[in-house]
């Protein structure tokens, strides 16, 4: 029996209104060896008989279909690690069920891979709203340690779905994701990089990030979202510092000063106490990422100043009038 070239992830929870389209995307991929894995996370809505529904509509991958069922909602990290623990294909496809893909993202990324035998393939994608899309390049290394820097500085994404990534680089390394700490769970990808030996680049993008909230980056962190936070860069940090040592000291302060950036784009002005209280380890190295615009530097260079009034006036100026009217 041949094994499968690829394991698709999709966890499942209260997203109706979206994954017909997604799951659609999936079952039209050009690829055929193709495992799909939908971790059900007791999602209350109609999300599974949708999914049900849409499946049934294509025959010739009934037999490549697993629904998994959790009896309680256990949270997405826990769900993607359903998934891997099921998974027999040769690669790891994370993808989000609100999300939806380009019918040969699966078959130009796999033969990417098998290509140079890349452990890690990666790609561009679009940032999707409701009426229009923002192509988001993503920037190209030859080397997995480069491109970990980069992702620590904040010039390339971690996102886990425009990544498709060998299954012997988690089974290997024992690595999964963080349950029951959702909020950065996709932070354990830099786990992945920093493992890696040959990766690649594809610069295309295939993958539609959708967003149709503008406020979910400068979102309201409950205590509970904070704690999975601060647990979640603690775990990579000390991670990659077990494996590097002192080799990316700077590049994880990058990262830290990255981590609290959200708190200085916000309606919530408590949040400029929180961004002087987390990692100020980190704040010496303000000013001297060059991979992050010069208005990001800026941003955190008044905020290290405590010149927060024009902090809010940069929040309100540009990211709520220019992003909130052109990308609504």
């Amino acid at each position: 029996m041949e094994r499968n070239k690829i394991s698709v992830i999709v966890p499942i929870y209260k997203v109706e209104a979206f994954i017909e389209r997604c799951v659609v995307s999936l079952m039209e991929q050009t690829l055929d060896s193709v495992e799909y894995l939908f971790v059900d996370d007791a999602s209350p809505d109609n999300s599974v008989r949708i999914l049900q529904e849409v499946i049934n509509r294509y025959p010739n991958r009934l037999s490549q279909v697993k629904i998994i069922t959790h009896s309680e909602n256990e949270g997405l990290p826990a769900a993607r690690n359903t998934g891997l623990a099921k998974a027999s294909g040769e690669y790891i496809f994370h993808c989000d069920s609100d999300d939806f893909v380009e019918l040969d993202m699966l078959e130009k990324l796999y033969n990417k891979a098998k290509e140079i035998d890349a452990d890690i393939v990666w790609c561009d994608f679009f940032l999707t709203f409701e009426k229009n899309e923002r192509y988001m390049k993503q920037p190209n290394f030859e080397t997995s340690m480069d491109a970990l820097k980069a992702m620590l500085s904040g010039a390339m994404k971690y996102n886990v779905w425009n990544k498709l990534v060998k299954r012997s680089l988690y089974t290997d390394n024992k690595i999964a994701f963080p349950a029951g700490y959702g909020m950065g769970e996709d932070m354990t990808m830099m786990m992945l990089y920093a493992n890696a030996q040959t990766v690649a680049y594809i610069p295309r993008a295939f993958y539609h990030y959708v967003k149709l909230n503008i406020g979910a980056f400068s979102q309201t962190y409950s205590e509970r979202h904070l704690v999975e936070l601060k647990h979640n860069v603690e775990r990579v940090t000390n991670y990659i510092q077990d494996i590097v040592g002192d080799k990316l000291e700077q590049e994880l302060a990058f990262f830290k000063l990255d981590v609290k950036f959200p708190f200085l784009i916000t309606d919530d002005v408590r949040k400029y106490r929180m961004w002087r209280e987390w990692y100020p380890e980190a704040d010496k190295y303000i000013g001297q990422n060059k991979k992050i615009s010069a208005r990001s530097q800026a941003l955190q260079w008044l905020a290290s100043k405590g010149q927060f009034w024009a902090v809010r006036l940069y929040y309100i100026l540009i990211y709520k009038l220019i992003y909130g009217v052109i990308y609504k």
